[in-house]
């Protein structure tokens, strides 16, 4: 199967996964009111929620720069194109699973601005998996 993603999709993409870098922390605060409840955590705890936070908007900032820099090598077919496609689509696709399966279940404020933002972020969480999954399929060579 031959799958041909033009780099201008890729690098969309990459804008994309630097929004959402960029975005995470307001969402966190204005959303969610992250910060209140994770003071109510003892402070190893809160260092390590804090952590995993800055990983996250460190991938997906990192995710996006590489698909901006170097579209073409992420699809050149080399064994290295493959496990990064791999590892950034296994990342996007465990995201969308996740607000498919636990997300749902949390109510987010009501305000149009944020009911909005969150199919947008869904749509370009779907939109990221896609292309990774697919860039992984092409880079298998099969």
């Amino acid at each position: 199967m031959r799958i041909e993603i033009p780099n201008w999709i890729i690098i969309a993409g990459g804008v994309g996964q630097i929004f959402t870098a960029m975005i995470y922390p307001y969402i966190r605060h204005k959303v969610f009111d992250w910060y209140n409840d994770v003071r109510k955590l003892k402070p190893l705890n809160q260092e390590i929620a804090k952590t995993y936070g800055r990983y996250i908007q460190g991938l997906n900032f990192t995710f996006g720069l590489i698909a901006i820099l170097i579209p073409s090598d992420l699809k050149n077919q080399t064994n290295l194109a493959l496990a990064l496609t791999g590892l950034i689509g296994a990342y996007w696709v465990g995201k969308v699973i996740t607000q498919i399966a636990y997300y749902p279940m949390y109510q987010i404020p009501q305000k149009t601005i944020f009911k909005i933002g969150s199919y947008g972020m869904n749509l370009l969480f779907i939109f990221f998996a896609c292309i990774y999954t697919l860039l992984f399929i092409h880079n298998l060579n099969i």
